[in-house]
């Protein structure tokens, strides 16, 4: 009896070494676009499906049954990745579903049915830049995931007294190249229905002339 119940007290003393020895492996920010799924990342929120990629952040492209294919990529400053077969492709400013139909596309004249699987696994730092007539020019953070125009301003000291607040400028750079979008912030301001102003993507640049 005694010899039973001595194995019975090694083998739990074991397993509870064992368990407390296990560490749970890291889980990527997003997966072509599912929201809310934790990782470590240079930004406190999670990716949402809505999440615009920008330069900088770090990827794992998963091609099913094809070792060759899946890369782990950091997209480049002038917005695109490499890879095989398919060669450079444009990220930046698209979500990470857009990105995976454009590689399953393109990988269609190489493979039948390919399947394909984009993982954000890193983010680069939710900003845009508020640049000209404003008391304090430089980069601002999105809060939540989430900047207006206004507030993007407001966070920048506001207006100079030289600023043309009827035409502030918004450059954004997008997955068909650099667009140009207009504000009116005095029109935004005497505005009755209250419509949510312009609201910003990581990557933009406002200019306040």
């Amino acid at each position: 009896m005694k010899t039973a119940s001595l194995i019975v007290v090694t083998f739990f003393a074991l397993l509870a070494t064992a368990s407390a020895q296990t560490v749970s492996a890291p889980k990527p920010v997003g997966t072509s676009g599912t929201a809310n799924v934790p990782a470590a990342s240079t930004s406190t929120e999670s990716t949402s499906a809505d999440y615009r990629l920008a330069a900088g952040d770090k990827l794992r492209i998963e091609v099913y049954k094809d070792e060759h294919l899946s890369q782990s990529l950091q997209i480049r400053p002038d917005g695109k990745i490499t890879l095989p077969l398919v060669g450079d492709i444009a990220a930046a400013g698209r979500t990470s579903m857009e990105l995976r139909d454009s590689i399953g596309s393109a990988l269609k004249e190489y493979i039948a049915n390919p399947v394909v699987t984009v993982i954000v696994v890193e983010t680069t730092p939710q900003v845009v830049v508020v640049s000209g007539e404003v008391n304090k020019p430089g980069p601002v953070s999105l809060v939540n995931g989430r900047l207006s125009i206004i507030q993007a301003i407001a966070m920048a000291g506001g207006f100079t007294d030289f600023a043309k607040r009827k035409d502030v400028l918004v450059m954004r750079k997008t997955a068909k190249g650099m667009d140009t979008l207009h504000f009116n912030y005095k029109e935004a301001l005497d505005d009755e229905s209250r419509r949510e102003p312009l609201q910003l993507v990581p990557g933009d640049t406002v200019i306040v002339k």
